[in-house]
């Protein structure tokens, strides 16, 4: 059995098609199909669900897959401690956060390539749903999301920081000059949220429910940068989590006005799947993490936002905390 043969089986899995998965690895079709069949004839089970043209695993097959990608994840981590023993390491970081986290996700990813300047890192924006799918299949080394997601699986998490929620409104508001606002006065406002496909919204939802109310936004969208898009014009008021700060910071012409609401925020972390060893690459964020203190410089941002300084002098601010 050779380990090409299982980088064409899990291809395969993936792209649940010969021709595509033969494309995926610069092999041809016949190639590829004549190495799953020795594969099979090795292992003597069916793998593959054969007729006219691909139609899934067959039990043992998906047994195989689950194996296939165990043994690829440990050939990658066995590289990687070898890059270390070499001298430093090197690979691809693969990456996945959810749409919520990617804005400060640079907190991580700038400290960890300036200590690690021959490694690179991709980057994914993922659902929960497909962060818990990748782990579990080995397609991610390491991701951020909220921890308290029951669907994680078998994870390791190191937290990073909790969501503390904002109301992004017009100046001439008449919120803006409150020290701080409940979400039923929210949800009178004209609003843009995120959409309710999204964890964040659902989070957001279960607020106004505490506080009695539904919010009706006439505007939803499934990104960050969507909502903010809309601020410009000071027409518009959104609920926004202080990590967006970091990127977006306080359009013109807004008011940053904390929301009341429990003690503690939803919990955003970083998860690795729980095997032994740990991927070396994702160990190496991991330590980064622990020593960029995530939680400390979005508290100081947000503070640098509530005291009411100058959009220079946020920015400023926003740039020392993140080294």
């Amino acid at each position: 059995m050779l380990l090409r043969q299982l980088e064409y089986l899990v291809a395969l899995a993936r792209e649940k098609h010969f021709a595509r998965a033969a494309g995926a690895c610069y092999v041809s079709q016949p190639s590829l199909s004549a190495a799953i069949r020795k594969l099979e004839q090795e292992l003597d089970v069916p793998i593959v669900r054969r007729g006219r043209r691909f139609e899934g695993l067959t039990p043992e097959g998906e047994r195989v897959l689950l194996w296939a990608q165990r043994i690829l994840a440990e050939q990658d981590a066995l590289r990687h401690e070898l890059s270390v023993l070499r001298g430093g390491l090197t690979g691809t970081l693969r990456l996945g956060a959810i749409p919520t986290a990617m804005p400060v996700i640079s907190l991580l990813t700038t400290p960890f390539c300036e200590r690690h300047a021959n490694a690179r890192v991709t980057i994914e924006s993922l659902s929960s749903r497909d962060i818990t799918h990748k782990l579990a299949e080995f397609d991610l080394d390491v991701a951020m999301t909220y921890l308290d997601d029951d669907t994680l699986g078998q994870v390791r998490k190191t937290p990073l920081y909790e969501e503390r929620y904002l109301l992004l409104t017009p100046q001439h508001s008449p919120l803006a000059e409150l020290p701080m606002a409940t979400w039923a006065q929210v949800s009178e406002l004209p609003l843009c949220l995120l959409s309710p496909d999204m964890r964040n919204r659902r989070i957001m939802n279960s607020y106004f429910t505490d506080d009695g109310v539904t919010a009706h936004p006439a505007i939803e969208s499934d990104t960050v940068s969507g909502l903010y898009s809309h601020l410009h014009g000071n027409h518009w008021s959104t609920v926004i989590s202080h990590a967006w700060l970091h990127m977006f910071g306080v359009p013109d012409g807004m008011r940053v006005v904390p929301l009341k609401g429990p003690d503690h925020g939803p919990r955003v972390g970083l998860v690795i799947a729980a095997r032994s060893p740990e991927p070396v690459l994702a160990r190496a964020l991991l330590d980064v993490a622990r020593q960029a203190g995530v939680h400390k410089a979005l508290d100081d941002l947000l503070d640098v936002h509530l005291m009411g300084a100058g959009y220079h002098a946020i920015q400023s601010k926003s740039l020392t905390v993140g080294t």
